[in-house]
């Protein structure tokens, strides 16, 4: 077996933190991270010492603010989200529903804010969530921009299913990819939970590339798709406005 580098095993002590594990002891990350808990014990005080990790009083570990602030210097990260954040209120007051801003990262949407609404539609959403992108309306709309080979490759792949509603045809897959190219929105119609639905739109960046894409989800029992299209048209166009998009 090879051995792990130094930088990697940094690494895995970060990532032995996630949504479901926010807070881990010492051990839990020396076992999450795979890890003797001689090496781990010096990783965890080297990160701790940085500020990359924290240690509460009852020596449990949480992730740092040293990273926050960091992340802050991501420009698909708070970057984006300041930029983003006026037009995402009024796509909020227009509808007073859940509203959405995501990145893609490889096979994986990932969201950067959201905005929650008056409905109580079942949304399984978060900042810093991933799912996969053909199971969401913003994960739509940034896979049919992304580069032919990503898209066909992504479409080779096996495609999980949520609800029995998910696209798990690569063949629907690939019409749903070119009518969200066509018409400009991307809509996901009970993909996540049985009882929402979703209209996205890609923002696009001061180059013309789509670098992310907002979107609105709503219970689909009530959703008035022609109505929402032009609210997150807006905001989408708003937000690569201040991107420094022009129009061509």
């Amino acid at each position: 077996m090879t051995a792990r580098s130094a930088p990697d095993r940094l690494l895995s002590v970060l990532a032995a933190f996630d949504h479901a594990h926010p807070a881990l002891s010492l051990t839990d990350i020396s076992r999450r991270a795979g890890l003797t808990l001689t090496t781990a014990h010096r990783l965890v005080s080297a990160l701790t010492e940085w500020g990359a990790l924290e240690r509460d009083a009852s020596g449990t570990y949480h992730v740092g603010l040293r990273l926050w602030e960091v992340a802050a210097l991501a420009p698909r990260g708070l970057a984006l989200r300041q930029a983003a954040l006026p037009y995402l209120e009024d796509l909020y007051e227009a509808t007073h529903e859940n509203v959405q801003l995501a990145v893609r990262d490889g096979s994986e949407v990932v969201y950067t804010e959201w905005l929650s609404g008056h409905s109580a539609v079942g949304v399984r959403i978060r900042v810093g969530a991933r799912w996969p992108l053909h199971v969401t309306g913003v994960g739509l709309a940034l896979l049919a921009h992304s580069p032919p080979e990503v898209q066909e490759a992504y479409c080779e792949a096996p495609l999980a299913a949520c609800t029995d509603h998910t696209l798990t045809d690569p063949v629907r897959l690939r019409r749903v990819l070119a009518e969200v190219r066509r018409t400009g929105v991307a809509v996901s119609s009970r993909q996540v939970t049985d009882d929402a639905l979703s209209v996205a739109a890609a923002v696009h960046g001061a180059d013309g590339a789509v670098v992310a894409a907002v979107s609105v989800v709503v219970p689909y029992a009530d959703a008035r798709v022609p109505v929402l299209v032009p609210a997150v048209r807006l905001a989408a166009r708003g937000i690569s406005r201040a991107l420094g998009w022009q129009p061509g």
